[in-house]
């Protein structure tokens, strides 16, 4: 990837997003059903997209909307919805359109006071604490994020009773069901004003903030954090936890300094990506700038992105910990220091995460269930208790109670990111240590992530690929041990192929919401090894998509 020369810096205030005409675009700009880029599409995270692209704007959310009310009917889901919004500009419009939908269904809607952004793993939380010993009117939920993407984007996602996001399946109907309406230009949305929504008795206040906190300690040991006097520094990055922090600190009795209170719709206090995007990332050292200067200051820093699904650990031993790092280390700690976890509770990882994780497994003496990318493929896991911690390389992940029983299956930044400070306080040693006695047990993995344009038909046959289209016997000078487009945990495709040696792998996948396919690659030999295998990878795959 070509780093942009502006990678780590502010953006002056007129590269800013135009927030203003954001919100018109969303009101006023109405997509074309014939253009495919502006079409409702639900990729690994819900449909994402751009008002000023007319890919994210307010018939959109309309259409969504409707198709997910039809959907509550057919599954017999009636219990309340559980709605929540990041601190993207186009969050509250899409959230007051889905409103105006929702109430004119008669749906349940349990919301924040003043439209305050929700975090992620607080919908999960709330949908999944209702639901709890129910048969009948289960609570499902919708959470309008676009992630830790640019401030002009949007994003809808949906998540079920088992309250993560939803499979395939539904989201294939949703989909499809959200462009008929298009279509036939909305004509069979029903909807009422805003005002009639706000006032129908079908709308209620939640207080997500107080439920959530206040069963923090059910996940994570509060009480060691709290005895061992960890410095924590924390920056929301504007994001939806921003306001969580405090409260956590207060609940708890933490010595936690939150660094950036700041909600700005235009993030200009966050320093550019490596594109020269603007992304609240908390896994991009050039997005972590700012905490990664103040590493020093603390015991433990962290972040969490937009929504506070995906969590960016920063210690004084080695700055800011790739996610695969973390993740290994977060294993580790957990399976030894759960005792009432399930004896049969295994590890989730995707196949594009580091296979230092499989080593750790092996040497838990815990099964290792590999899946697809998306982390659907982990709710069912979580729910039952099968899997204890599950996690992505994009630094996402979730894990039991304390107890063993289901605490979140969907993403949680705020619990990945405050076990940091547990796995301190009881072991001593922050997570960059531990990281390097894992490495000097199992061996120290070298890894990237290369992105490459690929149009919408490229994506496709990448998608679509077979391991018959790799003719090659040979990847970076060991012998290829296996390739496959299927992930071995559950048999689902994987979107792309992983091609395995004794010392090294790759994974070529496209994206989901950007037009890139990316590689993921590591090495357990040395970064010369990886160089070679990311050169070979990328030629392998531009062979195959030619063919």
């Amino acid at each position: 990837m070509k780093i942009d020369s502006r990678a780590g810096q502010l953006a002056s205030e007129g590269e800013l997003t135009d927030v203003g005409g954001l919100i018109t675009a969303y009101e006023q700009c109405q997509p074309d059903p014939l253009v495919p880029s502006q079409r409702v599409t639900f990729g690994t995270s819900g449909h994402r997209g751009s008002a000023f692209d007319r890919s994210f704007n307010r018939d959109h959310v309309l259409a969504i909307t409707q198709a997910i009310c039809e959907y509550r009917v057919t599954a017999g889901i009636t219990g309340p919805l559980f709605l929540g919004i990041d601190t993207h500009a186009l969050s509250i419009p899409a959230c007051r359109t889905a409103l105006e939908v929702l109430a004119a269904h008669d749906v349940e809607v349990m919301i924040t006071q003043d439209y305050a952004p929700t975090p992620t793993p607080t919908i999960s939380h709330a949908i999944l604490t209702y639901n709890r010993g129910r048969k009948t009117r289960l609570a499902d939920g919708i959470v309008i994020t676009p992630s830790h993407n640019p401030p002009d984007s949007g994003g809808y996602k949906y998540n079920p009773p088992h309250g993560g996001p939803a499979d395939s399946n539904v989201t294939a109907g949703i989909q499809n069901r959200a462009n008929q309406l298009l279509d036939s230009g909305l004509t069979e949305v029903d909807r009422v004003t805003l005002a009639k929504a706000l006032a129908a008795p079908t709308t209620r206040h939640h207080d997500y903030m107080e439920h959530y906190v206040n069963d923090l300690g059910s996940v994570l040991d509060m009480e060691k954090i709290a005895a061992a006097g960890v410095r924590i520094g924390v920056d929301p990055l504007g994001g939806a936890g921003v306001h969580y922090w405090d409260r956590i600190a207060q609940r708890y009795a933490l010595d936690i300094t939150v660094l950036n209170r700041e909600i700005d719709p235009q993030f200009g206090f966050m320093t550019r990506d490596w594109d020269g995007a603007i992304r609240m990332d908390p896994s991009s050292g050039y997005a972590m700038k700012n905490l990664v200067a103040q590493k020093d200051r603390f015991d433990v820093a962290f972040a969490c992105d937009t929504d506070h699904d995906r969590h960016g650990i920063v210690v004084p031993s080695t700055g800011l910990m790739p996610a695969n790092h973390y993740l290994a280390v977060a294993i580790d700690y957990l399976f030894v220091h759960r005792q009432s976890w399930p004896q049969g509770a295994g590890i989730g990882k995707t196949v594009v995460s580091s296979a230092l994780i499989d080593r750790v497994a092996k040497g838990l003496n815990r099964q290792l269930i590999e899946t697809p990318v998306g982390f659907k493929w982990f709710v069912d896991g979580l729910q039952d208790g099968s899997m204890g911690f599950a996690g992505e390389e994009s630094a996402g992940a979730s894990f039991l109670r304390r107890d063993g029983s289901v605490w979140t299956t969907d993403k949680d930044g705020i619990t990945a990111a405050l076990l940091s400070a547990e796995i301190l306080a009881v072991t001593g040693d922050d997570p960059g240590l531990r990281y390097g006695y894992l490495t000097e047990k199992y061996g120290k993995p070298y890894a990237d992530r290369v992105e490459a344009a690929a149009t919408t038909e490229q994506k496709s046959r990448l998608s679509a690929l077979t391991p018959d289209k790799i003719h090659g016997k040979m990847l970076a000078g060991e012998v290829i041990t296996g390739v496959t487009n299927r992930a071995p945990g559950n048999n689902a495709p994987i979107g792309g192929l992983k091609v395995e040696t004794e010392n090294g792998w790759f994974a070529a996948r496209p994206s989901g919401t950007e037009d890139i396919y990316k590689i993921y690659a590591e090495s357990f030999r040395d970064e010369n090894h990886l160089r070679d295998i990311i050169v070979e990878a990328q030629a392998m795959v531009d062979t195959a998509l030619d063919a």
